[in-house]
């Protein structure tokens, strides 16, 4: 039996976990907090799972929250008219929403990691409750077949070198705030289903409103994304959460009317549902090593970071996750050296690296034919469609999202006109 240490207890480092426990493999989970503190805790993340993430859940039948969380049937996106928003509202330059193949989910990570690391345990994995050292890993690497790194924050990242030339960006893109509420109202266009909304405040930032379930069940994520230094960066330091939640709406009020009109009486869903943070969009090489000499695979946000702009971190994840598993069990008995790590990583990076160019594409202000395809899904709703879909298969926007000629090509396939 093949021992297996995985350091970190998000959702790609239990999902994996999990995964190695359900085929036999002795797995030792090291997380930095129980369950109950995680539960009890501030809010982790955002996250939106489409189908193919979520299937890797239920392939492992992980998926014990899908009967509960709200079923997410569409994607919209709004543009904020240029211009607008002073010293009137703003209005819509563009609206439309996209319907999804397979339904996506949000589960507050709370819930779900606090959940999985109990079922983990009561499945009869080792859990150590440790913030593991650079110093804990050396020793413990002599005594694991694998140690796999998925604690995405603090000194353990320091292990993975940048890797420059997948990297442009140095400094963070955006400033993000996150508040988890009860009382948002439906949208007026489509109260017959929900949806994931994107809204795009040029030269200003972003907005993303979705349904969750969380501790109390039902709720609703305000996440915006603001460029650093304009108008929306302004909850570094807001330790209150009242605080943080009547920023947000006031901001909502002053750029984004038609959101605020159904969020005049929302409220936090506990005290704990505020975030606001920011990093700079980082991919790093795949192997840690380690001062004694060991090697560590790095996982997930360890090795791939990328701005949520795009909303698919918990996405990658379960991607990663999924992949590494694979490559375990196909690797039997035999040693993971090096080469092993990095072929490991590469079957990953051959999804990731679509949502990474997907990513930092989004968080430059968008190009002419981009704002053209945006605009055309207003008026053709394959388009629409298939621009939501993108978001589970980001390999897609190959096709039809970066080139002019493609795009062209793409939307006159649609209407049936010449591409000019």
């Amino acid at each position: 039996m093949r021992k297996i240490l995985v350091v970190g207890a998000g959702q790609s480092g239990l999902q994996l976990a999990l995964g190695l426990q359900s085929h036999g493999y002795e797995v030792t989970l090291m997380s930095n907090r129980t369950a109950d503190e995680i539960r009890s805790g501030r809010v982790m993340s955002t996250q939106c799972m489409f189908h193919t993430a979520l299937q890797h859940e239920r392939d492992l039948k992980l998926n014990f929250w899908e009967s509960q969380a709200p079923r997410i049937e569409g994607l919209g996106v709004s543009v904020a008219a240029p211009g607008s928003f002073d010293p009137g509202p703003s209005q819509r330059a563009i609206d439309w929403v996209g319907r999804l193949d397979g339904y996506a989910q949000s589960v507050d990570q709370r819930v779900k990691m606090a959940g999985w690391m109990e079922a983990f345990a009561q499945r009869g994995g080792q859990l150590v409750i440790h913030g593991a050292a650079v110093g804990d890993l050396d020793y413990f690497s002599r005594a694991y077949d694998l140690v796999l790194v998925s604690a995405g924050k603090g000194e353990l990242v320091s292990m993975f070198e940048r890797d420059a030339s997948r990297s442009p960006y140095s400094e963070p893109q955006r400033a993000l705030a996150v508040a988890y509420v009860h009382g948002l109202g439906p949208r007026p266009e489509h109260p017959d289903f929900d949806a994931v909304r994107c809204n795009l405040v040029p030269g200003v930032g972003e907005l993303f409103v979705m349904p969750t379930y969380t501790l109390s069940g039902r709720a609703d994520i305000l996440f915006w994304e603001g460029v650093p230094g304009g108008p929306l960066d302004v909850f570094n330091g807001v330790k209150d959460p009242g605080e943080h939640l009547r920023l947000t709406l006031e901001l909502l009020e002053k750029f984004l009317p038609w959101e605020y009109a159904r969020a005049t009486k929302v409220e936090l869903t506990d005290a704990g549902g505020t975030l606001a943070g920011r990093y700079a969009p980082t991919v790093r090489k795949p192997v840690g090593r380690l001062p004694g000499g060991g090697l560590v695979l790095g996982v997930a946000d360890v090795v791939v970071a990328n701005d949520p702009i795009t909303g698919q971190g918990s996405n990658s994840a379960s991607k990663c996750a999924a992949a590494y598993l694979a490559s375990i069990l196909e690797h039997g008995d035999k040693p993971f050296d090096e080469e092993w790590m990095q072929q490991t990583f590469d079957r990953y990076w051959n999804t990731a690296q679509h949502v990474t160019k997907w990513t930092n594409a989004m968080l430059a202000p968008p190009p002419e034919h981009v704002l053209n395809l945006i605009g055309a899904a207003g008026q053709l709703q394959p388009v629409a469609d298939r621009f939501a879909n993108a978001f589970n298969d980001p390999s897609d926007f190959e096709n039809f999202f970066y080139e002019p000629e493609k795009t062209a090509a793409y939307l006159a396939s649609v209407t049936g006109a010449p591409a000019v």
